[in-house]
């Protein structure tokens, strides 16, 4: 049984808490008038500091992504399903706008974040992430770090159903983050359309 938001379930919870950067003006000036296009999440109260531990062990600050675009994406790495495709649309998207303009890709650091602190330990988010991309880096750190930052990015997760094995499950929205360089939201990407719909939105952003 799958215990994850489904993809459009995730965005339509994202479009609550955030009405106003999802916003469309109805009206439509001449072409003389057109102003330039504003991301989707332009004013959101998305993002912010954190503290977290990188797969290396070292500490990892929001601060320290100053002047980067930033991917951000929320999962845990005993994700049997929804986490693994997520990520794999996300590291497709990177790498297809990568062959048509490797100085754009240049300037984004996707990173993963672990709501799963008790298993996934800086070891197992290295690695997790490695599986899709070297692009990629993985995050985790004290149960009350990962509050403090999934709380910060409006992310929602709490312990799921219990498995035969021992193992469990993890309820969590699985929202992608595009921020800018100067940690300002801007768009969520479209994990559950594909990478090549990653790309697009992605592409249309960073520049």
């Amino acid at each position: 049984m799958n215990h994850h938001a489904k993809p459009s379930t995730t965005r339509f919870f994202a479009a609550l808490i955030l009405p106003a950067a999802f916003a469309l003006s109805a009206c439509r000036g001449t072409a003389a008038d057109a102003q330039p296009e504003e991301p989707p999440l332009t004013g959101a109260t998305i993002g912010g500091e954190f503290e977290l531990t990188g797969s290396d062990g070292e500490t990892v600050r929001w601060a320290d992504f100053e002047g980067k675009y930033r991917i951000v994406y929320f999962g845990f790495a005993y994700c049997p399903d929804i986490c693994p495709n997520d990520m794999s649309q996300l590291a497709r998207g990177l790498k297809a706008l990568e062959e048509t303009d490797a100085e754009k890709v240049a300037k984004i650091q996707p990173m993963f974040v672990t709501i799963d602190p008790e298993r996934d330990t800086p070891e197992v988010v290295g690695e997790f992430v490695s599986a899709f991309s070297d692009k990629f880096i993985g995050l985790t750190g004290t149960p009350e770090q990962v509050k403090a930052a999934a709380d910060t990015f409006r992310v929602y997760y709490e312990r799921g159903e219990d498995l035969d094995n021992g193992q469990y499950l993890m309820n969590h929205s699985n929202i992608a983050y595009l921020f800018g360089p100067s940690g300002e939201p801007l768009a969520t990407l479209p994990t559950d359309l594909g990478a090549e719909a990653v790309a697009a939105e992605i592409d249309k952003w960073v520049s």
